[in-house]
C-alpha cells in the first residue's frame, strides 16, 4: 500500500505539471521517508517527458478524454521507471497498475498494465533510439544557435544537476572540504571558481557542516562566477537588480564586506528569503527594496557604482534542474522577455555612475536573450562599452562570454558594460 501512495502522490505532481501548467516548485511534498523517491519519479518523469509521450502515445489506439488523463500521466510515470529507474521490472508495473485503484477507474487497469508490458518488450529497441526530449520548438532554436554543440546541451538537459555549494570566504576551502568529508560527504573543487565544492552526492543542507551558522550557500558554479566579474570593493554602492533569493547579493559582500548592497525585487515574500539568507550567513550591509526593476519609485537617485542585473529570462540553461521549463515554456514567452530584458536595461542603465560597470547575466542559452540582447544595447547607447571578459571559461561569442551546461557547470551568460560618460 505504501509503494501505491508513493506512485500517487507522484502522478498527482506529474499531472499538476502536464495538465494544470503549474510549476513543480509549487507542489507541496509530504516530509517523509518516501519524498527522495517520490521526487525521483516526479523529475525523471517529467524530464523526459515528451519521449515518454510519444512512446505512450504510439501504443494506444485510442487519445484519452479530458477526464481521463490522469491515467495517460500514469502510463509516463510507468514507462519512466521501466526506461530510465532501477526498479525492477515487475515492481515498477504492478505499482504502477495499482494506483488505478485510487483513480476509481477499474476499466483502466487492464490498459494501463497492456501498455507498459508492451514498453517493457520494447525496452531495448527504445533505448536505442535518438530522443532529445525537448519541445520541437526549443530543439529548433538550440540547434539553430549552437550546430556543433546541440547534442551535448540536451544530454546535459536531461541529465540532474549536481549540487555546488560556496564555500564562505572566512573559511579555509580545503578544511571545510575535510569536514564535509568526515561527514561522509565527498566533494570536488573546481579551478576557476574558488569558492565552490561540487559534492559527488545530493544530501539535505542540514547535514552540511555549520550551514545554519553561514558556513556555505547552495549555488551552482556558474552563478558563483558572476560576483568575481563584478570585482566588488568596499567603497561600491551595487544595485543587484532582481535579488531574491539573494545568492549574488550576499557573494558580493563576501567579497566586498564594507559595500553596501541594495537587493531589489518585486516580490516581498522573496525579500524575505533575502534577510534570512543574509542573516544566516552574518551579513549585515543589504538593505532589501521592494520595487520593479523597470521603474524609478523606489529609487533615491544616488548613482550607484557597479549594477548587477541578473535579468528574467526563459531559465533554458537550468532545465536540468527544473525539467518542468520544457513543459511551461512557450515560444512566445520569450518574445515577451526579450521585451522585458530590454526595458529594464535601458531603466538600470540611468542609474548607474560614469565609469560605473553593469554586468548582465542570464540562466539562458538562447543567444536572443544573450549576445543579442547586449549586441543591440551596444549599438543604441554612444555611452556603452563592452568589457571583454577573457578567462578560461564558457566560448566565446559576439558579445559577452556563453557557458554552456556541462557536468559542473549551469548554462549562464554574462556580458560586462562600462559607462564611459
Amino acid at each position: 500500500m505504501a509503494n501505491n501512495i508513493t506512485r500517487f502522490i507522484a502522478l498527482e505532481a506529474i499531472y499538476s505539471v502536464i495538465i494544470n501548467k503549474k510549476s513543480l516548485s509549487a507542489f507541496n511534498y509530504p516530509k517523509d521517508n518516501d519524498t527522495p523517491l517520490i521526487k525521483s519519479l516526479v523529475f525523471g518523469t517529467i524530464r523526459f517527458y515528451h519521449q515518454l509521450n510519444d512512446i505512450v502515445s504510439k501504443r494506444l489506439k485510442h487519445s484519452f478524454k479530458k477526464e481521463d488523463l490522469d491515467v495517460h500521466c500514469l502510463m509516463l510515470l510507468g514507462a519512466y521507471q521501466l526506461l530510465y529507474s532501477k526498479i525492477a521490472i515487475h515492481a515498477s508495473i504492478f505499482e504502477t497498475v495499482n494506483v488505478v485503484n485510487a483513480l476509481n477507474k477499474p476499466w483502466a487497469k487492464a490498459l494501463v498494465n497492456a501498455i507498459l508490458r508492451k514498453i517493457d518488450r520494447d525496452k531495448k529497441i527504445l533505448q536505442q533510439q535518438v530522443h532529445y526530449s525537448h519541445p520541437s520548438w526549443l530543439v529548433k532554436k538550440i540547434k539553430r544557435d549552437y550546430p556543433n554543440d546541440f547534442e551535448t546541451i540536451f544530454k546535459q538537459n536531461n541529465t540532474q544537476a549536481p549540487m555546488t555549494i560556496r564555500v564562505h570566504t572566512s573559511l579555509n576551502l580545503d578544511h571545510y572540504q575535510q569536514q564535509l568529508q568526515q561527514e561522509g560527504i565527498s566533494s570536488q573543487k573546481l579551478a576557476i571558481t574558488p569558492q565552490a565544492l561540487v559534492l559527488d552526492k545530493a544530501t539535505t543542507v542540514f547535514n552540511l557542516v555549520k550551514f545554519e551558522q553561514g558556513a556555505c550557500y547552495v549555488q551552482d558554479a556558474s552563478a558563483q562566477l558572476s560576483v568575481p566579474l563584478l570585482n566588488p570593493k568596499n567603497t561600491d554602492l551595487i544595485l543587484d537588480a532582481c535579488s531574491a533569493p539573494g545568492g549574488k547579493a550576499t557573494h558580493l559582500c563576501e567579497l566586498a564586506p564594507q559595500c553596501k548592497v541594495i537587493a531589489l525585487d518585486n516580490d516581498n515574500k522573496r525579500l524575505i528569503k533575502i534577510s534570512q539568507n543574509a542573516q544566516r550567513l552574518k551579513i549585515t550591509n543589504i538593505q532589501t527594496i521592494l520595487g520593479s526593476a523597470q521603474n524609478q519609485d523606489w529609487w533615491d537617485s544616488q548613482l550607484f557604482d557597479k549594477i548587477l542585473f541578473d535579468a528574467p529570462c526563459s531559465a533554458t540553461g537550468v532545465i536540468r534542474r527544473h525539467p518542468d521549463i520544457k513543459l511551461l515554456r512557450k515560444p512566445k514567452d520569450i518574445t515577451t522577455l526579450v521585451v522585458l530584458q530590454k526595458n529594464i536595461l535601458e531603466n538600470l542603465w540611468q542609474m548607474l555612475k560614469p565609469s560605473g560597470i553593469l554586468l548582465y547575466a542570464t540562466c539562458s542559452i538562447l543567444k536572443v536573450e544573450n549576445e543579442q540582447q547586449i549586441k543591440y544595447f551596444l549599438n543604441t547607447h554612444y555611452d556603452a562599452k563592452e568589457i571583454k571578459i577573457e578567462l578560461d571559461w564558457g566560448i566565446n561569442t559576439t558579445v559577452g562570454r556563453q557557458q554552456l551546461p556541462t557536468d559542473n557547470f549551469d548554462g549562464f551568460y554574462y556580458a560586462k558594460i562600462i559607462k564611459l560618460t
